[in-house]
């Protein structure tokens, strides 16, 4: 895995002698990025030698809880482990008060252990580099979508949309509309420089299916540095939302009536000179292709814990609301959970439509290009693409419940031999902690349905 340089971190202080705090972080299982922030005169270290974070940062719950059984606590005595920082990912954060840049760190393949083993990143580093071997090549881009929501609560206490630039709540669906885009204009202004400024490929916006839900395609390119990039959009839109006094929202399903909150990912391969693996002037792609989607689909249930981490990701999963339900296959089809687009025969390529915003990006990806390298492997056939009604036509249905997700990766022996015992057992450890606290706890909607009922 290569680091950065103590160069690159000396032209950057030299081109921005004004900051002067730099948030060092890394992505655990979750998503979530955790760190320190340093000062200026501590940054060169970092490069030269490494910066020492406890080996409990990649072992935690979502809310920030040690897992004891993650073997990242006691039994290693939560022992230094050395990150090192990633190339290119030294940045500005406009958004800030005081002048900062953030720079991601990764776990040092030895220095970092035992957290390495448990480190998102190099998992996905693991996955490519064994389809490299073989000369394919993964291109990815994400599709991210999130709600602009206002930073106070309704009268309930309940999240609402964000106030647009008239003072006034958007309340209806307006799909596609433009007055939307319009009327968040000052966010995104802020946010399509922050993204240039931080070299993150921003393209498309989109309103989408809900009030104040948004989506941002970001470029294709090589699949590791789109993760990278989809990492740092993600932490980017949250910190501009904030300096607008908004909050920007990646849950999968934040609101019961409303739609839910996707991750597709886009997916091809290429050979070593760049060209693309899949493309065919036939609307269903190469024989590689199908390989690619049988392999997917034979492990989706395996690695659905992945594409939907959390008890509230199964909320997304409702029939006829553009989330897939079914492992199903599609051209040009969005009612399938894998859709190959349309367009010109060099573009082919395939839209995994399952992950909600909320999955880590790192796991997400490494998933989908470890059933990719199976179906490749195992010569698969994904059978005949879906025509019409994907819904009505699904046989077997994806589980929606979390439960049944964790028991799935848990007893994959695909899954361990694709992603390692080693970081299944710690990131198994988290979800079943996580499951259990989220089971435990009593709240509002026990108390409506059975406080007087039962």
């Amino acid at each position: 895995m290569p680091f950065a340089s103590v160069q690159d971190a000396q032209q950057f202080l030299a081109h921005h002698p004004d900051i002067e705090l730099f948030e060092l972080f890394i992505l655990d299982a979750n998503g979530v990025p955790r760190g320190k922030l340093l000062h200026r005169d501590e940054l060169l270290a970092v490069y030269a030698s490494g910066r020492p974070l406890p080996s409990t940062i990649l072992g935690l719950s979502i809310n920030g809880d040690d897992v004891e059984d993650s073997g990242l606590v006691w039994e290693v005595g939560d022992i230094d482990c050395r990150a090192y920082p990633l190339a290119g990912s030294l940045s500005r954060m406009p958004w800030r008060q005081i002048p900062t840049a953030a720079v991601q760190v990764s776990m040092h393949p030895s220095e970092g252990m035992p957290a390495t083993v448990a480190d998102p990143r190099h998992l996905l580093v693991r996955v490519i580099d064994a389809l490299k071997a073989e000369g394919y090549h993964p291109v990815m881009a994400c599709e991210l979508e999130f709600y602009l929501l206002d930073q106070q609560r309704d009268h309930q206490g309940r999240p609402q949309p964000a106030l647009d630039r008239d003072g006034g709540r958007p309340r209806s669906t307006q799909v596609y509309g433009l007055r939307e885009l319009e009327q968040i204009e000052p966010f995104l202004k802020d946010l399509y420089a922050a993204c240039k400024l931080q070299g993150i490929p921003a393209r498309t916006a989109i309103s989408e299916y809900a009030p104040g839900q948004v989506e941002i395609t970001l470029e294709h390119g090589d699949a590791l540095l789109a993760m990278d990039q989809a990492v740092r959009y993600k932490r980017l839109v949250k910190g501009v939302a904030h300096k607008h006094g908004m909050q920007a929202c990646f849950m999968a399903k934040p609101f019961d009536h409303l739609a839910g909150t996707g991750m597709h990912m886009h997916v091809s391969l290429a050979d070593g000179q760049g060209g693309n693996l899949f493309a065919s002037e036939a609307p269903a792609g190469t024989p590689l292709l199908g390989q690619a989607v049988a392999g997917m689909l034979a492990s989706l249930l395996d690695s659905l814990l992945l594409f939907c981490p959390n008890a509230n990701s199964y909320r997304r999963f409702q029939a006829n609301s553009y989330a897939p339900l079914a492992p199903t296959w599609g051209v040009d089809n969005r009612t399938v959970s894998l859709r190959v687009p349309g367009g010109p025969a060099i573009t082919r390529h395939i839209e995994h439509r399952i992950c909600g915003a909320d999955a880590n990006p790192y796991l997400a990806a490494a998933a989908i290009l470890a059933g990719i390298h199976r179906g490749i492997r195992e010569r698969l056939d994904p059978g005949a693409p879906i025509e019409g009604n994907g819904y009505a036509q699904a046989k077997t249905l994806l589980p929606t419940d979390w439960l049944t997700s964790i028991q799935a990766l848990e007893q994959s022996a695909w899954a361990r031999e694709a992603l390692g015992r080693e970081f299944l057992d710690v990131y198994l450890a988290i979800k079943r902690s996580e499951y259990r606290q989220f089971m435990a706890e009593v709240g509002e909607q026990d108390w409506r349905w059975y406080l007087n009922q039962a």
